[in-house]
């Protein structure tokens, strides 16, 4: 485990607890395969690597350990990394809490102060796209795609999605990473997909919605599969973060 964060800086604000630091951290060193699935650490390993207390580091592991990418055992954290099944069950949950949303929101009588929030954070991707900054474009991203789910105030939904999304961040981040280094152009159709959500919210027509979505999830599961079982990809998007 190198000293060099693979999650981006940026994310990690200053209120964060140095355990939530280190669970971000650990996380997405684990999902990109830094960490190996069946690798066994310590917490002492852990400690001494990130130069913190054994506290922040028990911290991050039992939250991982509830997001099963690890296991806490007597002999130390045994590896548990995610599957190609697993990360398409990620995205399984993520269309049905979004087609809920969407639902809903199709039903409510005025979206005008969501669509111009979405507008916002629209013209913000742009912005990072045009400076070449794809972990910004990911924190958009995210961004643009959790205010559409905490617009409709559901509360089960919205702890549905707070559980699924640490997770999500991680695979988002991975997956622009990778499409900044392999297909760039590829962020302006991107663009264009979340510009049809916008456009499927404010005028509620359900063909423009169905296009939206097709087009959105399509690309987004589909575009990065090669990313997951392609090792010495998997390493350039790691890397992406100490050349910028």
């Amino acid at each position: 485990m190198g000293v060099i964060n693979i999650y981006p800086n940026k994310y990690v604000l200053q209120h964060l607890s140095i355990g939530k630091q280190l669970e971000k951290e650990l996380r997405i060193r684990i999902i990109s395969q830094h960490i190996q699935v069946g690798e066994i650490l310590s917490e002492n390993q852990i400690a001494k690597a990130y130069n913190v207390s054994r506290s922040p580091v028990r911290e991050a592991l039992r939250t991982l350990e509830s997001e099963r990418l690890l296991r806490l055992e007597r002999m130390g954290v045994v590896i548990l990394g995610m599957s190609e099944k697993d990360i398409e069950e990620v995205y399984d949950v993520r269309l049905m809490i979004e087609s809920f949303v969407m639902k809903r929101l199709l039903e409510r009588e005025n979206n005008d102060a969501l669509v111009k929030e979405l507008r916002k954070i629209h013209e913000m991707m742009h912005v990072a796209i045009k400076f070449q900054d794809m972990d910004e474009f990911s924190l958009q991203d995210m961004n643009f795609h959790e205010t559409i789910i905490r617009s409709i105030q559901h509360q089960q939904m919205t702890i549905v999605w707070e559980q699924l999304r640490p997770v999500m961040e991680c695979l988002i981040i991975l997956s622009m990473r990778y499409r900044g280094l392999t297909n760039y152009r590829d962020f302006e159709r991107i663009l264009t997909n979340h510009e049809l959500i916008i456009d499927a919210i404010e005028t509620k027509e359900n063909t423009k919605v169905d296009l939206a979505f097709e087009s959105n999830f399509n690309d987004v599961q589909n575009g990065v599969e090669d990313l997951w079982t392609n090792p010495e990809m998997l390493k350039e998007v790691r890397e992406y973060v100490e050349e910028n």
